[in-house]
């Protein structure tokens, strides 16, 4: 009751000593001097706020959550806007930024409030100029809701508690981009597909190595995105951004990973550091397949919250003032990737999906940062908290594992068709709620594809977010065969036709075969029930809107 009052009186500007101004505008984090975190209606009084004292904001809301909270969307613009096609007619790049998919990790959800601020009546408000910004600042609504002391208890404040990772489901909603199981993941997927953001912003907190920067971030890591972005990712935007953290502000950044040990035939043991995954599951590699960009970022858990949330604001600033020195070449490398997808795809030479992948390392040794943390009490729990020594680390020449090689792949389809049917139709629905263009056969057609003979069906030994994995083994055959009216059409000359080939290829290591969606149709030695065609071909077939419930 004492820290709610003191809260209460600093957010109204009743606190003695270091009151503020009457009129401050506050996040709970910064009114509770960084003890405590926003609740759901802390973030929804903010930015309500906020839109009456700037007419630059307008707020809306994207989906709603499992418990049924709406879930809020900022759009900053100058002049003001408020659909998608208002953003789109702009010419400006759009820039989504989004928070607290994982509700343990607070500072993104702060961060925003406090950016959001500085762009609508501050400081940052000429960024306007080249930009759209949409602020999803409280994505994992349901699960900020359950903040206990006991969540992340080692965490570096807020001594308060934090939520949970997962949804009020139990799912890890940066785990459900492939199969969309949550209200909340569809609900996002639908922003992508109506909004269509040139670049994404995904904010979280480390777990893991004690290292010695202040902020890591990924990019798209499946080989299968398009070599465009991943060029631009690491060879200009990720650079440049690095460059202003730590020439600006004094921040040390770096690509995300953790430290390995390997045993090399010479018997000497030589530390690594090893990024996380390629498969599109998580968000950032799934929206590399969807041909934008996007970065995710992963603020250091053992910095204070204070400081955490400090980090990940400027963090964002520097990727808007980034996006906004070079809306062109943001634009063009986004529009060049669209049209490269559609070019490849009706090639005789299309873009391939890796089947099996491996990490490879950079090819020479960098010097990663070895931090130090010591021990802090938390006034609240009595529990101890893990902290960095801010400016305590030392230089380690190490293998950087940090992308990934598909070891395995096969060429996409042209076109992928599906059997129709009860037992497919889950698997189609989940093409049309990812935005991808689905037609049918309106007439029968006689055509010369490649099917996937299956001779093993993998399944994993445990369930992995509600399902058991599904790899499968086999190889391909070429035959003549006659598809009936009806047949799913799944064309990859789209602009998602990358995405749609990840999803449908038979032995896909991320795909709908993977989460079960085509469990009823698989046999060991038949054929799976996606043929592809390899060839140009005309084919009769109407699309199916994503509303249609047959």
């Amino acid at each position: 009751m004492a820290r709610t009052i003191a809260w209460l009186g600093a957010l109204f500007g009743l606190a003695a000593g270091t009151a503020p101004a009457q009129d401050a505008l506050l996040s709970r984090a910064e009114a509770s001097r960084f003890e405590e975190t926003s609740r759901y209606e802390d973030v929804t009084r903010f930015f309500g706020e906020l839109q009456k004292r700037s007419p630059l904001v307008r707020i809306t809301n994207f989906g709603t959550s499992h418990e049924g909270r709406a879930l809020p969307l900022v759009i900053l613009a100058d002049p003001p806007v408020a659909q998608p096609r208002e953003a789109a007619a702009s010419g400006k790049p759009i820039v989504f930024i989004m928070a607290n998919i994982h509700a343990g990790e607070v500072e993104g959800k702060e961060a925003v409030q406090h950016f959001a601020r500085r762009v609508a009546t501050g400081d940052l408000r000429p960024l306007l100029g080249k930009l759209v910004v949409l602020l999803a600042p409280i994505y994992n609504a349901d699960g900020n809701e359950r903040i206990s002391m006991n969540n992340r208890p080692s965490q570096n404040g807020p001594t308060g508690g934090v939520g949970t990772r997962e949804n009020a489901q139990g799912l890890d909603l940066n785990r459900d981009y492939i199969k969309l199981e949550s209200p909340e993941a569809r609900a996002l997927i639908r922003l992508f597909s109506r909004w269509d953001p040139h670049l994404t912003v995904d904010l979280h907190t480390t777990d893991g190595s004690y290292h010695g920067y202040h902020l890591t971030y990924s990019v798209p890591l499946n080989p299968a995105t398009e070599p465009r972005l991943a060029t631009f990712h690491r060879g200009t935007m990720m650079p440049a951004i690095g460059h202003a953290m730590l020439d600006r502000h004094g921040l040390r950044t770096y690509f995300y990973g953790n430290f390995t040990r390997s045993l090399p035939a010479e018997g000497s043991k030589l530390r690594e550091w090893r990024a996380f995954t390629h498969q599109p599951r998580i968000g950032q590699n799934y929206v590399g397949l969807r041909n934008r960009l996007t970065i995710l970022s992963e603020a250091y858990v053992h910095l204070d919250f204070k400081r955490r949330v400090e980090v990940t604001e400027r963090f964002v600033e520097e990727i808007c003032r980034f996006a906004a020195a070079n809306a062109d070449a943001v634009r063009r490398v986004t529009r060049e990737a669209d049209e490269a997808t559609l070019r490849e795809a009706a090639s005789p030479a299309p873009f391939r999906v890796g089947i099996e992948h491996e990490m490879k390392p950079l090819p020479q040794p960098v010097d990663i940062l070895v931090g130090e943390v010591t021990r802090v009490k938390n006034p609240q729990s009595g529990r101890d908290m893990i902290a960095m020594v801010e400016d305590k680390f030392v230089k380690e020449r190490m293998l950087d594992y940090g992308l990934f090689e598909a070891t395995r792949s096969e060429p996409a389809a042209r076109a992928y068709l599906v059997a129709a049917g009860p037992d497919t139709r889950a698997a189609v629905g989940k093409l049309h709620a990812h935005g991808i263009v689905v037609e049918e056969l309106t007439a029968p057609v006689t055509a010369e594809v490649e099917q996937f003979v299956v001779t093993v069906i993998k399944r994993a030994p445990r369930p992995f977010q509600g399902h058991r994995e599904v790899q499968l083994a086999g190889s391909f055959k070429t035959e003549k065969l006659a598809f009936p009216a009806g047949t799913v059409v799944v064309r990859t000359a789209q602009p998602l036709g990358r995405l749609a080939a990840c999803l449908l290829e038979p032995a896909s290591d991320d795909g709908l075969v993977t989460w079960n969606f085509l469990d009823a149709v698989l046999e060991v030695g038949k054929a799976a029930p996606v043929s592809k065609l390899m060839r140009e071909q005309v084919l009769p077939t109407r699309t199916i809107p994503p509303t249609d419930e047959r």
